[in-house]
This record gives C-alpha cells, sequence and structure tokens, in this order.
C-alpha cells in the first residue's frame, strides 16, 4: 500500500506491461496523461491506449524483444481524445521471481512544465489586467455620474419639452458606458461555492444554446459519469460555460453548421499556477469552426479583444475570471475546424477566491 501511494504521487506516468504488453499497473499521472483510469486501462493491451500506436507499439515490442532497456525522446501519442501529447519514454524490463517478464514504462510529459509556466504568465497577466480595468473604471464611473446628473438637472430647467430629447440622449449614453465599465470588471458578487454536479451546468448551458440556435446546432455530450460534486457557483460556472458556446455558436457559418462537444473527465495529480491538486475536473468544449487566429491565440482572454467585427472582446475575458476565481484554469487550442477550450477547476473545498 505504502508503494502504491509513492507511485501515485510521482509526477511522471508509470505503467506496468505483462508479456503479452497489456496492462497490469498505471498510476495516478499515467492515469492523468493517457486520459483513462486505471480500472479501464487494466487488462488492455497497451497499443489501444493511444490512436495510430505505430511508434508507440514498435518502441515497446522492441524492448521486450531485446529484453534491455530503451529510451525515446519526444515520442507523440495521440490520445483516445483526440488530444496529442508528447512525451520521453523510458522502458526498463524486468522479471519476477518466476521468471515472467515485464515491462515498466515511465512517461515524462514535454509540455507539462512548458504548459504550467504558460498557466502561470497567463494567469500573471489577467490579474495585471484587472487590476489596471479596475483603476480605470473607478477614474471613468466618478465623471460619468456627473454628467448624468447634470443631464437630468438641465432637463428640468429647460424651457421647451422637446429639447429633452438632447439631455436623455446624453443619460443613455452615461448609462451604456457604465454597464459597458461594469461588464468589463466582470462579475463582482461573492462566489456562492456550494457542493454541485458540473454536468448540470453543462445540461443548462446545452439548453440554453439549443434554444439560441432554433435547435439546429449540434450538441454531442461525453460525460463521465463518475465525476464527483466540486465546489463552485452554478450560476456563474453557467455564465462562462455559456460565454464559450455562445462563441462558438457566432462563429460559426450558421447554426445549422455548428458542431459542439462537451467532454468531462477528472484528471489526478495535476498542476495548476504553483499548486499541484490530487484531482481536478477538466471540461472540454469542442467547435468545428473556423478557428482562433493565430495571431490572437496569446490575447484572447484579454477584455476587449476579439476577431469579429460585431463583438465586444468581454466573453472569454468574463469566462476567464470566474474560472480562475474557482482557482481553475481556462485554455484554448485552435486549429481550423476543431477549436478545443478546456477548463480545469479543482474539487478540494478551499479553492475558490474571494472577488
Amino acid at each position: 500500500m505504502q508503494d502504491r501511494v509513492i507511485l501515485d504521487n510521482v509526477s511522471s506516468g508509470i505503467l506496468a506491461l505483462d508479456s503479452n504488453l497489456c496492462v497490469t499497473a498505471l498510476n495516478a499521472s499515467g492515469q492523468a496523461m493517457l486520459e483513462t483510469s486505471e480500472a479501464r486501462a487494466i487488462g488492455l493491451h497497451a497499443g489501444k491506449l493511444v490512436l495510430k500506436p505505430g511508434e508507440w507499439l514498435d518502441t515497446l515490442e522492441q524492448a521486450l524483444a531485446s529484453n534491455s532497456p530503451h529510451a525515446s525522446r519526444s515520442m507523440a501519442l495521440l490520445l483516445q481524445s483526440g488530444q496529442e501529447i508528447h512525451v520521453d519514454v523510458i522502458i526498463t524490463p524486468v522479471s519476477d521471481s518466476e521468471g515472467e517478464s515485464y515491462l515498466v514504462v515511465e512517461l515524462l510529459a514535454l509540455d507539462r512544465l512548458l504548459r504550467i509556466s504558460r498557466e502561470e504568465s497567463i494567469m500573471h497577466s489577467h490579474e495585471t489586467t484587472r487590476a489596471v480595468i479596475r483603476g480605470l473604471a473607478h477614474e471613468i464611473k466618478n465623471p460619468l455620474g456627473g454628467v448624468r446628473g447634470a443631464a437630468q438637472l438641465l432637463a428640468r430647467e429647460l424651457p421647451d419639452e422637446a429639447l429633452a430629447e438632447y439631455t436623455g440622449i446624453i443619460i443613455r449614453e452615461a448609462d451604456r458606458l457604465r454597464d459597458l465599465v461594469d461588464r468589463l470588471l466582470g462579475p463582482r458578487q461573492q462566489l456562492d461555492t456550494r457542493p454541485i454536479n458540473i454536468h448540470e451546468v453543462l445540461e443548462r448551458v446545452r439548453e440554453l444554446i439549443a434554444v439560441e440556435s432554433g435547435n439546429r446546432a449540434t450538441i454531442e455530450r461525453d460525460y463521465d459519469p463518475s465525476l464527483p460534486e466540486l465546489p463552485g457557483d452554478k450560476d456563474q460556472l453557467i455564465q462562462a460555460v455559456l460565454n464559450i458556446m455562445r462563441n462558438a455558436l457566432q462563429a460559426a457559418a450558421s447554426p445549422a453548421d455548428c458542431r459542439i462537444t462537451l467532454r468531462s473527465r477528472s484528471q489526478r495529480q495535476f498542476t495548476m499556477g504553483a499548486r499541484r491538486h490530487r484531482l481536478v475536473c477538466r471540461v472540454d468544449i469542442i467547435d468545428n469552426g473556423p478557428g482562433v487566429p493565430e495571431e490572437l491565440l496569446q490575447s484572447m482572454f484579454a477584455p476587449m479583444v476579439t476577431g469579429r467585427a460585431d463583438g465586444t472582446g468581454l466573453g472569454l475575458s468574463i469566462a476567464q475570471s470566474i474560472v480562475n476565481r474557482h482557482g481553475g484554469i481556462l485554455n484554448c487550442e485552435s486549429t481550423p475546424g476543431d477549436t478545443r477550450f478546456t477548463i480545469y477547476l479543482p474539487m478540494e473545498q478551499d479553492n475558490a477566491e474571494a472577488p
């Protein structure tokens, strides 16, 4: 039992294969990397862990046949979910007391450190942007209030009621600017954190998007029903997911052309920022739209950044803010025909932040 606890706290993926290359053990990090559970993997042939297993299987068979250690650098593994990861593979043949041969395979994720560094940079940039916006909002809203109040006083003193049309314009535009500033700040109310089922959030948004598209968009579901509840503000998480899915709908040539896949999984021993979490919930929102332009990928979560002429550039910024306040992160990978927004939410009880 103690050995198992140690293995499950190792950051590299460890799997054991028998002489038929079937899985006999898989630690927590290996489950996270390969996006599967140990229960599903046990007894499965190694070739079925990934799509296009050519190089992966060749390497394992070579190590088994030669009965000697083997290392492969920067091997690409295409997971069953369609996600590609790059790993260093270290294979060590071992034999038990009865002479039965096994392979111990260590997977070192090359993407992991780069991802952690990128996420830390994004989160720091996002916090800096929010601080700047809060300062600007204060400076903008004070004179706006004065302008609005002066327009109201002027309207009372006008000798001709027809002139009130102009003061009405001033008041309405001041209110519009105030609302825009409020939206820039994002949700400011305290998180109403309680145990929630993430699938209830996804199903609520699925229903809303179905209505908005006139039931013409195709929305597929690939849920892990074993996911436990997590601490979160249900309404705010609905808003975050809705902003992402609405972006996908608006980016499609027509609602009938829009195909969205909602996928939920758990991941163990996952690092977000500087903190490693024992268990996180991963939600993928995948669409078949035209993709995010390369020049926008690095700044797409900043306020007022948009690729649409009629866009406000606030939806993804607000979604990022909501996820961050839950102690999570929001990432995006995009190519034409395959845009994947991924939300990671910790399942521990003490991660949500006050606004």
